[in-house]
């Protein structure tokens, strides 16, 4: 068999397998109904990583909404949908080093804020809750982001381990240290 009649057989099977539009649009509905059921299961834990690793609400908004771009534009290098909540944090931590390479934030003396800035940050006070929080956020990144993985992602070490590219042994050794840290801090506080 020629290549000329290669090809022409080849058009001839596919115009008998059915309209190609329909087809498109089928294996479409069929992508787009995977994509909105397994971000819908793990968007709110997207935007609560992406919260904690940036630490601004506005910015882990704009990270999820570029994570879930690309997310979508690579759905197919998602082989297993049950290791899914992995791989969109993955991407998730991954956009937001990326907006923090691109971007030079403004910083705001938090000491000097006007009052109507400072009734923005104003929420019903949990002296104890800001206290832990503080905290947290004073840790440097290598221990706050596999400490907020396993505390309130629910991550295994394994599980952290995977998502920072790092050794198991390793993520121990920051979850050990990022709880020896807290603890100093808080201990200080109570002295105070």
């Amino acid at each position: 068999m020629s290549e000329s009649q290669f090809r022409s057989d080849s058009v001839i099977i596919i115009k008998q397998g059915g309209s190609s539009g329909m087809n498109t649009s089928a294996v479409a509905q069929v992508r787009r109904q995977r994509f909105d059921r397994v971000v819908g299961i793990y968007h709110q834990d997207m935007y609560r990583y992406a919260a904690w690793l940036c630490r601004d609400k506005a910015i882990a908004e704009d990270v999820v909404q570029e994570a879930l771009l690309r997310a979508w534009k690579s759905l197919e290098a998602l082989r297993d949908d049950t290791a899914a909540k992995p791989w969109l944090l993955t991407i998730v931590r991954r956009e937001n080093a990326r907006y923090f390479e691109r971007r030079r934030l403004e910083t705001v003396d938090i000491d000097n804020l006007t009052a109507s800035q400072a009734a923005l940050l104003a929420e019903q006070p949990n002296e104890e809750l800001d206290e832990l929080r503080a905290a947290i956020f004073e840790l440097e990144d290598e221990y706050r982001e596999p400490l907020v993985l396993q505390v309130l992602m629910g991550y295994s070490t394994n599980e952290i381990a995977e998502l920072m590219e790092l050794k198991q042994g390793a993520v121990l050794t920051r979850l050990h240290r990022a709880r020896h840290k807290l603890r100093d801090v808080i201990e200080k506080q109570a002295v105070l």
